[in-house]
């Protein structure tokens, strides 16, 4: 005997299979993490540029140019020493801090291919500086002849402007007092050139083309330093700013990723599980006793070929009572 009023049932499950579509749901939930990876990726990557760039190129190239400023300043410290004493040993310390030189330009030519060319051009106003060097050298002739007493006088000169300048530290900051010793020092080096210069004619004809050629190079090795620095400091900025972009940028993508994955969550399980409530509400419904249950499929797949046999076992139920 039939109870009850009839109830239809819709049973809509699209797609072909629920595996797959459960498939689906869960591929779908993991690709909205692709953004997030790929930009926290990319931006890894161009992170991973800079620091490359300013460790292994510029940084090196910066230091590399303050050694050749002090190469150069300790060749002509030794071509100096040896005017005014005619050691052989301090031609010998010219020589070693030209070659010295001369490899730190070669590297700083295979790091910054960009700056290839002006460290060519230092390159050539040191072999032009050697030549010379080695010409003075050479016109100097043996040792000997050197104003000994000029030199002396000059010696004791310095001591007593230093004596000065010690008893006038406590007046001076530490600061100053450093600066004042630089100062002392440059303008020894300058006398004692100038007192051995002033004894021999031959220097006084070769050191300004000595000190042209050596102040060339300084100039170069200061402009290059100066720009690698630059260049360091661009890198450290662009790093920066870089940075702070991946940082609004992961945190916006981010957010829109979980506030998608949150929505997808929600609604895909909801389209898988659907019909299986329907499915079961109608079982539900039959087990009370009313067998009048009516089903209205739509799709194809596990669940609706599960909704045609309990349609058919209901029927087969309601036949029987």
């Amino acid at each position: 005997m039939e109870l009850g009023l009839s109830r239809s049932f819709k049973i809509f499950a699209p797609g072909s299979s629920l595996r797959r579509r459960v498939a689906y749901s869960l591929a779908i939930v993991r690709l909205v993490l692709v953004p997030v990876i790929f930009l926290a990726v990319y931006y890894l990557f161009r992170m991973g540029i800079i620091v490359d760039r300013i460790v292994n190129v510029d940084a090196p190239v910066t230091t590399l140019a303050e050694q050749a400023s002090v190469r150069m300043l300790d060749a002509r410290r030794a071509e100096r020493s040896y005017f005014l004493l005619r050691d052989p040993q301090y031609r010998q310390a010219n020589q070693e801090s030209l070659t010295q030189l001369k490899e730190i330009l070669d590297r700083i030519r295979n790091l910054a291919p960009e700056e290839q060319q002006t460290a060519l051009e230092a390159l050539e106003r040191v072999k032009l500086y050697e030549k010379q060097f080695a010409a003075a050298v050479s016109e100097a002739g043996s040792p000997g002849g050197t104003a000994v007493e000029r030199v002396q006088e000059v010696v004791r000169a310095y001591e007593r402007d230093l004596d000065d300048l010690l008893r006038q530290a406590r007046r001076k900051t530490r600061a100053q007092l450093i600066d004042s010793l630089r100062s002392r020092v440059n303008s020894f080096d300058t006398q004692i050139a100038s007192t051995v210069e002033a004894g021999d004619p031959t220097l006084r004809r070769v050191t300004p083309a000595l000190q042209a050629s050596s102040q060339q190079v300084l100039q170069i090795a200061s402009d290059l330093e100066t720009r690698s620095w630059g260049r360091v400091q661009h890198d450290h900025e662009e790093a920066r700013h870089l940075l702070y972009r991946a940082e609004w940028v992961l945190s916006i993508v981010s957010g829109l990723t979980l506030v998608l994955s949150v929505w997808i969550s929600f609604v895909l399980p909801r389209q898988v599980v659907k019909p299986l409530v329907e499915l079961r509400e109608a079982v539900d419904h039959a087990a009370s006793g009313n067998y009048l249950v009516d089903f209205e499929l739509r799709g194809e797949g596990e669940v609706v070929e599960l909704a045609k046999s309990v349609r058919s076992l209901i029927a087969h139920v309601r036949e029987a009572v």
